[in-house]
């Protein structure tokens, strides 16, 4: 799974519209394709500054292990 910034409105295989400036989930083939067409950013390197943006782990994130904010859980 590939996280990208849309910079256009975008509309999912399932029919969810996505607002420009919303970050979304994507396989690696549909991130492809949105950077191909100008949808999304291709110069975003994420939340933590890495090109794999994988490794996010803050609010909201699904791995929190190294996440020690606020939503943390001892």
């Amino acid at each position: 799974m590939a996280k990208v910034l849309l910079i256009a409105a975008w509309t999912d295989g399932q029919g969810q519209q996505h607002p420009a400036g919303e970050v979304v989930a994507v396989d690696d083939a549909t991130a492809a394709a949105l950077r191909d067409s100008g949808i999304c950013d291709p110069n975003w390197v994420g939340p933590t500054g890495g090109k794999d943006t994988t490794d996010w782990a803050g609010p909201g994130g699904t791995d929190t292990t190294d996440w020690v904010g606020p939503t943390k859980t001892p």
